[in-house]
This record gives structure tokens, sequence and C-alpha cells, in this order.
């Protein structure tokens, strides 16, 4: 059921609104929409009947057929059923799962799927691809201008589905380093703080994951104008970034490429080793 009831209101959540200038996702969402508009009248039903028979407004279905609106998995099973389409409406769960989530965020996650090395430096939060769900959420909530609810849930999905990368087999190489402040800020609580610790000392028992800290106290560093990301491929390309360099635009050409790897092969070294990375995350857990 897509409609609940919360304090008397009801709540139609059967999907997200798409991006403006996402032409891409609006190309998918139209065949979508159409197919189910289809179906629909051929076997002649009303729109505000199959709104009773799923359980959905009239507004949110005429939305979904002129692909104004993402559906959700669930909208689709509903159709599928009501409309007795055998499984052909369902089957375009696929098409719709990856417009699903905002195009700056496709796009990096068609990115990171390509990858075999990560290289990533995270300043002031502990990186997206480290985060527990909850943690997401709460550093989400404190963005301003503020996420609607709704806009909210859509990125978190988006964060939460990106973590899949670190469950690939063969699995890429991973370097994180982490500033020590990132660590220590009480993001929507101390125990939503204790359990994304917990969490970064689980990731780095994978094999194929190296966490390290950067200590505060180091005077010497090489990276404080930014976030730095470098992504490698297995054909000996890269893509990177700084916050603080290139108008904080990704670059690939290999002078750009040289920069960002010697500045983080910097930070690398001067930032405590995996094992010390891991004592020290459990002594803040000691202190949360």
């Amino acid at each position: 059921m897509s409609v609940d009831e919360v304090e008397g209101a009801v709540v139609d959540d059967s999907g997200w609104e798409i991006d403006p200038g996402d032409e891409s996702g609006k190309a998918v969402l139209a065949t979508v929409g159409r197919q189910i508009r289809m179906w629909r009248e051929s076997k002649g039903v009303r729109v505000a009947d199959f709104g009773d028979l799923t359980g959905y407004s009239e507004d949110m279905i005429r939305k979904i057929e002129r692909g104004d609106r993402i559906p959700r998995a669930e909208f689709l099973d509903d159709s599928d059923r009501v409309l007795g389409a055998n499984g052909l409406i369902a089957a375009m769960k696929g098409d719709v799962a990856e417009v699903r989530y905002p195009k700056q965020v496709r796009d990096l996650a068609k990115l990171e799927n390509r990858a075999v090395e990560f290289c990533m430096y995270s300043n002031f939060d502990v990186h997206g691809l480290l985060q527990t769900e909850e943690f997401s959420r709460a550093i989400l909530r404190t963005w301003r201008p503020a996420y609607g609810q709704e806009e909210l849930e859509r990125y978190l999905s988006a964060r939460v589905a990106r973590r899949s990368v670190l469950e690939k087999s063969p699995a890429p190489e991973f370097s994180f380093i982490q500033e020590e402040v990132s660590l220590r800020r009480p993001i929507g609580g101390r125990m939503v703080l204790r359990r994304q610790l917990e969490h970064l000392l689980e990731v780095s028992e994978l094999p194929s994951v190296d966490i390290q800290v950067m200590p505060t106290e180091r005077a010497d560093h090489p990276a404080t104008g930014g976030r730095i990301a470098l992504l490698k491929f297995g054909d000996g390309t890269a893509v990177g970034r700084m916050d603080g360099d290139f108008g904080g635009r990704p670059v690939s050409d290999l002078k750009r490429l040289r920069m960002l790897e010697l500045r983080y092969g910097i930070i690398r070294s001067k930032a405590l080793t995996p094992a010390e990375s891991r004592d020290f995350i459990e002594q803040l857990l000691g202190e949360t």
C-alpha cells in the first residue's frame, strides 16, 4: 500500500519528482508512464477506478502516466497485478530503479562501479561510502536550505545504494583518509556517532579497505584546500577532483591527476597507519 495515514492526514509516497534538466531520466519515465496508460486504457479502467484498486491517488497516477513522477517499485507491482499485465509492467522496475536517484549521483555511481581503486580524503564528514544509514540521514538533515522529507529520502536512498561497491567481487582497492574532527563531531547524537565508529571498525576489517586517520595535531598538512577524490579504472585512466583546485571540477588529464596523486600520497604518509587508525577509532569509541 502506498498511502499511509499520519495523524489523520493521508500521505501519498508512491514516488519522487524528476530533477529539472534530467533529460535521460525524463525519457525513461515518459516511456514507463505511456506503457502504464496503454495497459490501463486497454483494460477499460478509468484513472479514478485504477486509484481505488491500487490505493494511489488519482493525481499521483496522472503524474506517473505523464512521466512527471518517478514510480516506486511497489506501484509497478500493484499496477501489474491490477491490470493483469503478466509481469510486463513489473519488468520495468529495472528501468526505473536507476532513474530514481538524482542525475549527479547516478553519474558518480557509474564511475564508482567502473573503478578498480579508490583514493578518498575527507576533511569534514565521514565519507559517504563509509556512512551508516542513520548517520547519512543525520548529515542530510543538517544541510541548508533544508531538504523536504521526500527529497531527503531520495538522496538517502542514493547514498545507501552507492555503498554496494564495497561488496563487489573482485573487490576494488579502497583507501580512505579521515580527518580526526570528522570522527569526533556527534552528528545525530552520541549513539549515532558510536554506531558510526563501530561501522568504521567493521569496514576496516575488509581485506581491500584501508582506513587512515589524519590527526588534528599534524601541522604539516598538504590538504587544507579540501577533499580529494581519485578513481582509477582498469584501462589505466582515472578521474579526480579536489575542492580547492580546478574549480572543484573533475579532471582526467595526466598533469592534474599527478598533482592530486602527489598530494594524496603525502597526506597518506602523514596520516596514522591503518593499524594505528583502528586503535585510534577504538579509543574514540571508548570516549564517546
